[in-house]
């Protein structure tokens, strides 16, 4: 399932990959984790290793890891410093690697986990394997030489396979996602919890504080995000504190990262 259409998400265009590719070599990315994550422009600092190659996303251990763009797969499990990683080779020819997959069996530094599907990359994720962009295929951790350290992601960005370039001004771009997205041709629902900003007799927008999905189960908490949503005379005030549940929705770009008009209200309570 292609999806380059022109499109317009989270205030990013995300035209046609092989238009952005031919500029710049690296298409608009959506972001590569689902859920809470900071990051620093430390593209470049000097590690034990020599120079860094990535951005890390310091997040919490086995938060969703999607694929940035539409491309194939490729496991790497025999590299002692990276751990557990993942190469993505886009379709628009830049690859990008994830790198620090998790490794760990519970929420504890247990390091009894190997690089396989299900603990490391997505559940009945195969190397090789064909995937779309926003499609889940692994999972935050602390594997490799960052074993003990905070979780993240070392993140890595290389047009046209080639050498690495600083993925901060393309991580600042991205979109970020509601959900990963579901299995191809499913829908998935939402629930948001949030307060209302603003209600119109055709739109329902709130901040979101937290959400959870279907049939994903992904859940993200300490959120901040203003979310438009299609709703025919909600009866709600501005202020008010509510829990939103979505009518079942296909796993588009616009609709897994909450573009406006992209959900439609099942249900407010």
């Amino acid at each position: 399932m292609r999806r380059l259409i022109p499109v317009l998400v989270a205030g990013v265009a995300l035209a046609c990959a092989g238009t952005s590719a031919a500029k710049s070599g690296v298409p608009p990315l959506l972001f590569p984790v689902v859920g809470p994550v900071t990051y620093t422009n430390d593209f470049g600092q000097m590690r034990a290793g020599g120079p860094h190659q990535g951005n890390d996303l310091m997040g919490t251990k086995r938060e969703p890891v999607v694929a940035v763009e539409e491309g194939t797969v490729q496991f790497w499990t025999t590299s002692a410093s990276a751990g557990c990683m993942l190469y993505l080779h886009g379709v628009s020819g830049t690859m990008y690697e994830y790198i620090h997959l998790n490794n760990d069996l519970t929420t504890g530094n247990d390091n009894k986990g190997t690089c396989v599907a299900g603990v490391s990359y997505a559940p009945g994720l195969v190397d090789g394997q064909h995937v779309d962009a926003g499609q889940l295929i692994g999972y935050l951790g602390d594997s490799g030489d960052a074993n003990g350290i905070h979780p993240h992601l070392h993140f890595e960005v290389h047009p046209k396979g080639g050498k690495a370039v600083a993925p901060f001004p393309y991580l600042q771009k991205a979109a970020q996602l509601l959900a990963p997205a579901p299995p191809s041709g499913m829908a998935f629902t939402l629930k948001l919890t949030g307060t209302i900003v603003d209600a119109t007799p055709t739109e329902l927008t709130l901040t979101v504080t937290s959400t959870a999905s279907w049939p994903s189960h992904v859940k993200q908490t300490k959120l901040s995000r203003v979310i438009t949503l299609i709703a025919t005379a909600p009866l709600v005030t501005v202020g008010q504190k509510v829990v939103v549940w979505t009518v079942p929705a296909p796993g588009t770009i616009e609709a897994i990262s909450g573009a406006p008009g992209a959900l439609t209200v099942d249900r407010v309570l």
